[in-house]
C-alpha cells in the first residue's frame, strides 16, 4: 500500500489509502493519517478527489506536501469515521 510521510506541526503522520470502496470508487477515495501505534495510535480521516481519471497510488504520489496539509486541516477524528471503523479500536475519541 502506497504511504506518504508529512510533518505536522513537528509531529510526523503516515498517510495512506484507506481501502474503503464506496460508491464513488472511482472519483474519490479517503486519505487516513496515522500517528503513533497500538493504544496510543491516532488516526484521522478524510475524503480526497484526485482531479483526470487517475490510479489512487499514483494520485497520492503526486500530492505536494502543502495539498495533504491541508486535507490533514480538513480531516476528523478516526472515531467519527467509517473508513476506519470508527475507530473500532479505540475507546475514546482523539483529535
Amino acid at each position: 500500500m502506497a504511504r506518504r510521510t508529512i510533518d505536522v506541526d513537528g509531529e510526523r503522520w503516515q498517510v495512506y489509502p484507506s481501502g474503503r470502496v464506496t460508491a464513488y470508487e472511482r472519483d474519490e477515495f479517503g486519505l487516513v493519517f496515522e500517528k503513533g501505534t497500538g493504544a496510543d495510535r491516532i488516526r484521522r480521516v478524510t475524503r480526497f478527489s484526485p482531479v483526470g481519471a487517475r490510479r489512487w497510488d499514483v494520485a497520492l504520489r503526486e500530492l505536494s506536501e502543502l495539498r495533504l496539509l491541508e486535507f490533514f486541516r480538513q480531516s476528523q477524528p478516526g472515531a467519527m469515521s467509517p473508513e476506519v471503523a470508527y475507530g473500532a479500536r479505540a475507546s475514546r475519541p482523539r483529535t
